[in-house]
């Protein structure tokens, strides 16, 4: 991508697509091309239609998606496939006959099995039954992946599909139902400790593992592989294999971790309950990050350096 190019960034006020502003800003970028929800509804097929044909982006970021835990998941599946499969299949239509020169597409970790063997190479794809909490919103993503994989091999586009564990940072969503796991808990001990809470409970039995990446590196790893030498690309978009390309950093730890790790950054002094009548997810979800190690890419942010980071963005927003 050049400095001057013509790049859209689909859902640029979330989690993942302010990150990759943000980060193409930094690289001097200076022809972003974003629209808010109420300047562009991107489940709505004839709008999307003539955005792009008004915009003609010759690069997407597609960032957009409905995202949220397990309670948001369980609660509106129908919303989850819905909305996802609207916008991605609009938003990668639409770059198919505008001749966008390259598109990334912004899945998720949970495509994979939930009894996946561990940690997660990119092949586990659609290997065994997947988790029931986020099945809807899992088999949008994974035909999402299909949709790239398809167009690519029917009219040599060249869509990749990222998919990234479990992500946190600026602009993230706090709401205590329908919020992930970490920005849960960044709230709770924050609204704990300004109570003078002796205990907080915790979702689940703090058993199960989980992978965190900071925002601003997911946009870093995005950009980066958005900007590969075409012989670089090309190698992820083989017709037999698909488009799919794993960003994480290559490290677990439990919920229980993690929450002694939240508790010691927002400075809460009670202790921490368990409470196990609350569903806890997959066991284990770790991905296998040697594809995206071996093309040149590291994480940049430590994870208690992150969660300090993503507290501070919290105390900002919360007032």
């Amino acid at each position: 991508m050049k400095q001057d190019d013509k790049i859209y960034i689909a859902g640029h006020r979330g989690l993942v697509g302010s990150a990759l502003v943000r980060q193409l800003q930094t690289q001097g970028c200076t022809n972003l091309v974003t629209r808010t929800h109420a300047e562009l509804d991107l489940t709505d097929q004839a709008a999307v239609r003539n955005f792009f044909a008004a915009e003609k982006p010759e690069y997407v970021f597609l960032a957009a998606a409905k995202v949220g835990g397990i309670h948001a998941n369980n609660t509106y599946p129908a919303e989850f496939i819905y909305q996802n499969l609207a916008i991605q299949t609009n938003v990668i239509h639409e770059s198919w006959r505008n001749n966008v020169k390259r598109l990334l597409f912004l899945g998720s970790s949970c495509i994979y099995p939930r009894d996946c063997p561990q940690p997660m190479k990119e092949e586990y794809l659609l290997t065994g039954p997947l988790e029931a909490t986020n099945r809807p919103y899992a088999l949008a993503k994974i035909a999402g992946i299909e949709m790239c994989w398809s167009y690519n091999r029917q009219y040599g586009t060249q869509y990749l599909a990222a998919m990234p564990t479990n992500l946190y940072g600026p602009n993230d969503n706090y709401d205590l139902q329908n919020s992930h796991v970490l920005p849960a808990l960044i709230r709770k001990m924050h609204e704990a400790k300004l109570r003078g809470d002796r205990e907080m409970m915790v979702w689940g039995t703090g058993t199960p593992r989980r992978e965190f990446l900071y925002s601003d590196d997911i946009a870093d790893a995005c950009v980066y592989l958005m900007n590969l030498p075409d012989k670089k690309f090309f190698s992820l978009l083989m017709d037999d294999i698909a488009p799919l390309i794993n960003v994480g950093c290559g490290k677990d730890q439990s919920i229980l971790e993690l929450a002694e790790l939240v508790k010691n950054v927002t400075g809460f002094g009670g202790e921490l309950i368990f409470d196990t009548s609350k569903p806890d997810g997959t066991p284990r979800k770790l991905l296998d990050v040697s594809k995206l190690g071996q093309l040149g890419w590291k994480i940049k942010t430590e994870l208690r350096e992150g969660i300090r980071q993503a507290y501070m963005d919290y105390l900002q927003t919360a007032g």
